[in-house]
């Protein structure tokens, strides 16, 4: 008896299945003239190659990332190093490195690009090889694998957008 049920109920998904799918349609052609409104092929130049995005809604697509984000990240040998990091719409940033108590300071200014997921930015800088996880006005310091640094110290890696 189950097995009967089984094998309707699977006959029935196959049918259903089977409607859902395409028809091919032909279409008639009349005369051999050809006007402005015709099906053009598309082209296959460098602009239908662009680099692909995310699609829907991404923190590059949705969310005002541009502007200036800062933070004091943990430092080894110093109490911390605050740290200005300005992102342009043009995709270019200008990052500032205060060494606190050490009287040094260091800025690096380069590009960055979006991963494909649209949530995660790169600096490429002269120095400044950083990533980030972009969020709604903050941005989060990822390790250099790209995962989030985790431990009792993890919120001193969140940038606060000014």
């Amino acid at each position: 008896m189950m097995k009967n049920k089984m094998f309707i109920l699977g006959i029935g998904a196959a049918l259903f299945l089977a409607s859902c799918s395409k028809k091919d349609t032909t279409t008639e052609t009349i005369g051999s003239t050809t006007d402005s409104a015709s099906v053009q092929p598309t082209p296959t130049d460098s602009i239908s190659k662009a680099t692909p995005t995310a699609a829907g809604d991404t923190s590059e697509n949705a969310l005002d990332w541009n502007g200036t984000y800062e933070a004091v990240v943990p430092c080894a040998d110093c109490p911390g190093i605050k740290t200005s990091l300005t992102l342009n719409n043009d995709k270019t940033f200008i990052i500032n490195e205060e060494y606190l108590e050490r009287n040094s300071k260091s800025q690096d200014k380069g590009s960055f690009e979006w991963d494909t997921t649209g949530s995660i930015i790169t600096l490429k800088g002269k120095t400044a090889n950083y990533k980030y996880k972009v969020g709604e006005n903050i941005l989060i310091q990822l390790d250099m694998d790209g995962k989030e640094i985790d431990g009792p110290n993890k919120d001193l890696y969140v940038f606060k957008k000014k």
